[in-house]
């Protein structure tokens, strides 16, 4: 039968498939609008079967707050190339899938894979779209945090996004703005050293004993050498401690007293592709 022009054109709209792809889905099932809807999504899963072993380590990574500021989330999504990530319709289909997550009260990424978008299931959707563009698409990150005020920040380039809480409502967009931007460009391990995981501390006091011990000191002293060290470890890479990259007189706890006293981080996320 004879597929008309408008029929690829609305088909595309709805599936975004290139026009060749949708013209031969039409056609394969007889004009049928939902046959060849399932049609593309088919493909999809084939494609994404034939590329499962291929390395998505390209992509996008988005963070966003709902409107009371009350919550944050941020998401990745990966691709082969980095042309796709740089494409407007992958960049927008992330944002899509933030916004979604967000709306529905997702609390993490397997929550957002249970999700439907316009009616499609999450998965289906994801595979639709290794259809279209033809590279392995990966879903792997979804976090929030929760608190009485919220920032996001996106990294130029969107490959590295933060969202961080305050046990506070009236903070200072400035101020806000700013310790995102701190935990984007130092990666602090925790908010402050009580919140910094016990194996990376054991880690880290190990690491400083066993330097001490090779740089010859007396073993009585070990222990103290260690945990001076140990200090000066939670001081340079835990966020309340670190030293404010815009003004390196002070932390970021000192920033945040000089702007409210009883202001403070309660939660941060931060996820950077690393390709």
């Amino acid at each position: 039968m004879a597929i008309s022009a408008a029929e690829v054109s609305k088909l595309r709209k709805l599936t975004g498939a290139g026009m060749m792809d949708c013209k031969k889905a039409l056609t394969e099932s007889g004009g049928d609008f939902d046959k060849a809807i399932e049609y593309i999504r088919k493909k999809g899963q084939a494609v994404a079967s034939k590329r499962a072993e291929r390395e998505a380590s390209e992509g996008v990574v988005l963070a966003k707050v709902t409107e009371d500021n009350k919550k944050g989330g941020v998401i990745v999504l990966n691709c082969e190339t980095d042309f796709v990530a740089k494409n407007e319709s992958f960049i927008a289909l992330a944002d899509s899938l933030l916004d979604l997550a967000l709306e529905k009260g997702a609390k993490n990424i397997d929550d957002v894979k249970a999700l439907e978008l316009n009616g499609v299931s999450v998965t289906d959707v994801i595979n639709e779209q290794i259809g279209v563009i033809g590279e392995k698409l990966d879903l792997p990150y979804f976090e929030i945090v929760e608190a009485e005020y919220v920032v996001s920040y996106i990294h130029p380039g969107n490959k590295l996004a933060t969202v961080v809480g305050f046990n506070q409502s009236d903070v200072e967009s400035q101020v806000a703005r700013d310790v995102a931007m701190q935990v984007a460009a130092m990666n602090p391990v925790g908010v402050d050293r009580d919140s910094v995981p016990a194996d990376i501390v054991e880690k880290e006091l190990e690491l400083a004993k066993d330097q001490t011990r090779q740089e010859g000191k007396p073993e009585e002293m070990i222990d103290k050498i260690a945990q001076g060290r140990l200090n000066k470890f939670f001081k340079e890479n835990t966020l309340l401690d670190q030293t404010f990259v815009k003004d390196g007189k002070i932390s970021i706890r000192e920033y945040l007293k000089n702007n409210n006293k009883d202001l403070t981080v309660t939660e941060y996320k931060r996820y950077g592709l690393t390709s």
